[in-house]
């Protein structure tokens, strides 16, 4: 008798683990997860985020899903809590119940992600489709229960946290005056929008000390007389080699043109198309490095969160450089004093050109993914291929990161200096973010 009920008793413990396995198989997935932040990245797109802001939607929202899973496996992950100096201490699982934190990391990185990006809730259909997944994968409704009840908790702190950014006291600050004066920038065609986010530098930094901890030499003097001027020179390359472009130079500016409302004048009728910015295409470099390397679902938030946290600040400290540099972009120049017919063969950004911001937020992320994955991965970043536009190779992401430097040139938009020092710049940023955050325990 004692024997029968003994095998009863391992049946039932087979059958419990077997549900518990099919049920984890999908929650805990890898590719979940890269779904869901290519689903934010998508929200973005649509509702035409500037890159700037759309790199805080990213930050938050990874940052939420990241400190579910340190509180999860704290024998392999950090809270950053006390990494980040201004971030309270993170809400902790209640003992006793048990949580699928996976499931949890992803319901906590779409609840910020509504909350941070409008119309608030556009993730709301995504996130009833995780909860049915899970619950059709066999989910006990206690785990259901519990892991849903810690992703808010967690997610409202994130929340609450969020909003001593400054983000909000940015919305109603004075907006940027245009000054006519030699060198400085004004806005420019076709849209002549008005200067994108002046103040964004006013942001709180993650782990920079401020946006001015990374410094950057004062751009070259305008001067536009002496053909022999560091800046006339710089003038001049633009205009020499947007004409003698190569195909695959071509197909560099369009690749990193990254452009999230782009404004297209044929004739008479003009009209916008979108695409993710900046910070979205390095996100999806991130989960091509996170599959590559076959990360597991931990180690996939932790690299994307901090390729976020690289991302955010380096934005905050390359927009404290243009708005207190002002430069001038290449197409008023141009324009102005060479030939009024030039154009760029991507559409010049509305904000001032020094330094570039392309190559000071890539250079950054690519020192996190480095860390990450690897010196010298080789890989194909097919991000563009949903916006016509072909694959590139890299052998390594410093090298994507010094070719979405250089592509800033060949678009027509920035200087080759801009670029050169932008990217430096960028890998500081990048450095500094690795050497503070200890995400992973060894």
């Amino acid at each position: 008798m004692k024997r029968f009920l003994f095998l009863i008793t391992g049946v039932v413990f087979v059958f419990v683990s077997c549900k518990k396995a099919d049920y984890q198989k999908v929650t805990h997935d890898p590719e979940l997860y890269r779904i869901t932040v290519k689903k934010l990245n998508d929200i973005v797109l649509e509702n035409n985020f500037p890159p700037v802001i759309a790199s805080r939607n990213y930050v938050y929202a990874n940052i939420a899903a990241y400190e579910v899973v340190a509180a999860g496996d704290p024998t392999h992950y950090r809270s950053l809590a006390g990494q980040i100096k201004h971030l309270p201490k993170t809400p902790q699982p209640e003992k006793g119940k048990e949580i699928d934190f996976q499931f949890a990391s992803l319901l906590s990185f779409c609840f910020v992600g509504n909350a941070v990006t409008f119309p608030e809730g556009s993730m709301s259909v995504y996130v009833d489709e995780l909860k049915q997944k899970a619950k059709d994968a066999g989910m006990p409704s206690d785990v259901f229960k519990n892991s849903v009840a810690y992703s808010d908790s967690v997610a409202k702190h994130i929340m609450k946290w969020s909003k001593k950014d400054n983000y909000a006291q940015t919305r109603s600050a004075s907006k940027y005056t245009v000054v006519r004066k030699d060198g400085r920038w004004i806005p420019t065609p076709p849209m002549y929008a008005q200067a994108l986010e002046p103040h964004w530098g006013e942001i709180r930094t993650m782990v920079l000390d401020s946006a001015s901890q990374i410094s950057a030499p004062e751009p070259p003097a305008y001067n536009m007389t002496d053909k022999n001027s560091v800046f006339y020179k710089n003038v001049m390359q633009v205009k020499s080699m947007v004409g003698s472009l190569t195909p695959d130079q071509k197909h560099m500016a369009n690749f990193w043109d990254d452009n999230a409302f782009k404004m297209n004048v044929i004739g008479h009728a003009m009209f916008a198309t979108k695409k993710f910015g900046p910070a979205g295409h390095w996100m999806n470099i991130t989960g091509i490095g996170t599959k590559l390397r076959k990360f597991d679902f931990n180690s996939s938030v932790a690299a994307y969160t901090e390729a976020s946290i690289a991302l955010f600040d380096a934005f905050i400290n390359c927009w404290y450089v243009k708005y207190k540099a002002n430069s001038v972009r290449p197409e008023t120049v141009i324009n102005k004093l060479i030939d009024p017919d030039w154009k760029p063969i991507i559409q010049t950004p509305p904000f001032p050109e020094y330094i570039s911001g392309h190559a000071v937020i890539s250079a950054a992320a690519a020192e996190t993914l480095t860390k990450n994955f690897g010196d010298n991965i080789a890989y194909t970043d097919s991000s563009e291929t949903e916006f016509g536009i072909p694959p590139r190779s890299f052998k390594s992401f410093r090298a994507a990161a010094e070719e979405a430097a250089i592509s800033r040139v060949y678009g027509g938009i920035h200087y080759k200096i801009a670029c050169d020092i932008g990217n430096e710049k960028g890998r500081e940023i990048g450095d500094l973010v690795n050497q503070k955050l200890k995400l992973k325990l060894k």
